[in-house]
């Protein structure tokens, strides 16, 4: 890998250089083909295995951890910062300059009294959903590879280290701002140097005044509300939205206990630690909106207040638009031009549908990929039978036809729900087969799971059974944010 040179010596206090320490027997658990291209690198060598594990230095990297704070559950942490995760600096590859971090490989001064370590199974969920939302086209960080080692750590039992290798155009996230905003190292001063470098490094269009500043939380809003419209149209809940884990590109980031909808639920929580349901599924549009005026409020001594409160009062009108877009294609039915009163309709109609598959306990993907089995000409549908209460669906059915419209080329219809219905999602059961595969020696499970998630959308009738419902045990299943 080749790296950019270090643009940190501006920022000090942002960041402490810190150095990786090495973990013993490393070995490749996973590794990306498709990440690996985006920074210039074409296959996993042992030279490479010894630096990603921290076991060698690797030439022009410049090894730093990053401090910030964050709003986590809704109380406010003054000092968080990369408790477990060593950024090597910016590599350069066909696609620009991707940041490369390596979670789990050692203490930093943010740890927390932890270890800096991550156990194999947080690496490899890690990985596998990381590239699972890439080919679900949400946007998202990447992961080159998982490594693993017999080095023991502690959670609730003993378990072996790991290290996944992150990729991300950038880490800095909401709490930055925070940071330099309400800590005591804070000041007016350090809060535009941070904000004119990020505008520097990934929004050189803009200018460092005013007006760019604006421009720059307006894009920072529709962004995020971007994402989280992906999130709510594919049934991905994240888990732990907190302002720590939010990226200023609007890139999904920092996962921990995530899961994809199995049976629909508005209030499924995935996430053992957070009983009251604050980031259950059905509330993520809403803390988006709180997260970004944590944002706003950090940015306040630098940015006028009418700018900020006009950017934030988009927020919903963008998160309309995206599901809009999303949830039509989903459903065939045509474009309308935004902000109409047909918007309200299809809104109805969308919301309408989910409450049918909420109370029939249907499951979330396969309901929506059962879309590119219909004729949507005909007045019977073989979603019917899938509801308890048929003739409730019959309303809904009628209601969408009339919307739908007559559909000319069936075959042509049927293909283009199938483009962005999946078939294949990382449920969080297929994730736990994989990982009993690698702590068992056998890591053709992971790789076939790979595999398969790289072509959400395509039939493959060798894995259907990775496609079916889960099991009883794996309905469901809510993780820890142990790592």
């Amino acid at each position: 890998m080749r790296f950019k040179q270090d643009f940190f010596e501006q920022l000090v206090g942002y960041y402490s250089q810190v150095f990786p320490v090495g973990i013993s027997n490393p070995h490749w658990l996973a590794w990306s083909d498709d990440a690996a291209g985006v920074v210039g690198l074409t296959q996993p060598t042992d030279e490479l295995l010894l630096g990603l594990s921290g076991n060698a230095h690797i030439d022009g990297a410049s090894y730093y951890a990053q401090v910030y704070s964050g709003h986590q559950f809704g109380g406010y942490s003054p000092q968080l910062g990369d408790g477990r995760s060593i950024i090597l600096g910016e590599a350069l590859g066909p696609q620009g300059a991707w940041d490369v971090a390596l979670k789990g490989a050692g203490p930093t001064p943010y740890s927390r009294h932890g270890d800096g370590r991550a156990v194999m199974r947080s690496a490899v969920r890690e990985f596998l959903i990381s590239e699972a939302l890439h080919h679900l086209h949400i946007p998202t960080t990447r992961a080159l590879a998982v490594i693993g080692s017999d080095l023991p750590v502690w959670r609730e039992t003993q378990e072996t280290a790991a290290i996944t290798v992150r990729l991300a155009k950038s880490h800095i996230r909401f709490g930055h701002f925070e940071f330099f905003c309400h800590s005591e190292r804070g000041t007016p001063v350090k809060l535009k140097q941070l904000l004119d470098f990020t505008l520097a490094q990934h929004y050189p269009d803009l200018s460092c005044d005013a007006a760019g500043y604006k421009a720059w939380f307006a894009r920072v809003v529709a962004d995020t509300a971007k994402m989280i419209a992906h999130w709510q149209a594919i049934g991905f809940a994240h888990g732990v939205m907190n302002t720590d884990n939010m990226s200023i590109l609007g890139d999904t980031f920092d996962f921990g206990p995530f899961a994809f909808l199995d049976t629909f639920k508005e209030d499924f929580i995935c996430n053992h630690s957070d009983p009251e349901g604050r980031y259950a599924f059905g509330q993520q549009p809403g803390i988006g909106l709180w997260n970004l005026q944590r944002l706003a409020q950090a940015l306040s001594p630098i940015i006028a207040s009418d700018d900020l409160i006009e950017a934030l009062n988009q927020y919903q009108v963008e998160l309309v638009k995206h599901y809009l877009v999303l949830m039509r294609a989903k459903l065939g039915l045509m474009a309308c031009e935004a902000g109409t009163e047909q918007d309200d309709h299809d809104l109805a109609l969308i919301g309408g549908f989910t409450s049918l598959m909420e109370r029939n306990q249907l499951d979330h993907t396969n309901t929506w990929r059962r879309f590119g089995q219909l004729d949507p000409n005909s007045s019977h549908s073989a979603l019917r039978d899938d509801f308890v209460d048929p003739s409730a669906f019959d309303t809904w059915y009628q209601l969408y036809q009339a919307r739908l419209g007559n559909v000319k080329d069936v075959e042509q219809w049927q293909a283009a729900r199938n483009r962005v219905n999946p078939k294949y999602i990382l449920r969080n059961y297929l994730a736990q087969e994989a990982i009993i595969g690698v702590e068992e020696g056998n890591l053709a499970p992971l790789q076939q799971l790979q595999r398969v998630l790289q072509n959400p959308f395509d039939e493959q009738p060798n894995f259907d059974d990775l496609a079916k419902r889960p099991p009883d045990w794996g309905q469901g299943l809510i993780m820890s944010c142990s790592s």
